[in-house]
């Protein structure tokens, strides 16, 4: 068996094409992330990795769209990520394939 710690991966990052992640993997990625309230992402999107994520804890806008804990929510490639978290969220995060320079920042925020 092998242990690791999320604070040892990069950003979270623990299953996918990472040096740090505690699994290697080109097929898929995997993060665990906590994201305070009030903190907000430069304009991006994915070239080509497809985004699948659930809303463990917290309450945030994606899009223009209210989520909440329990929601699962996917980004396709190319489709705008532009969020600001409401309150402390806790999100995990599958991408695939694992393409970790992947994303494009379209506005600096």
């Amino acid at each position: 068996m092998k242990v690791s710690r999320i604070e040892d991966t990069e950003k979270g990052w623990f299953i996918g094409d990472f040096p740090k992640a505690a699994f290697q993997s080109k097929d898929f990625e995997v993060s665990w992330r906590m994201h305070p309230a009030g903190e907000s992402w430069d304009l991006h999107y994915q070239e080509n990795a497809y985004e699948i994520n659930l809303l463990i804890n917290g309450e945030m806008i994606l899009n223009n769209t209210r989520l909440i804990s329990g929601d699962v929510f996917i980004l396709d490639p190319y489709e705008i990520t532009d969020v600001k978290f409401i309150k402390e969220c806790s999100i995990v995060c599958v991408k695939t394939p694992s393409l970790p320079n992947d994303k494009i920042i379209v506005k600096k925020i």
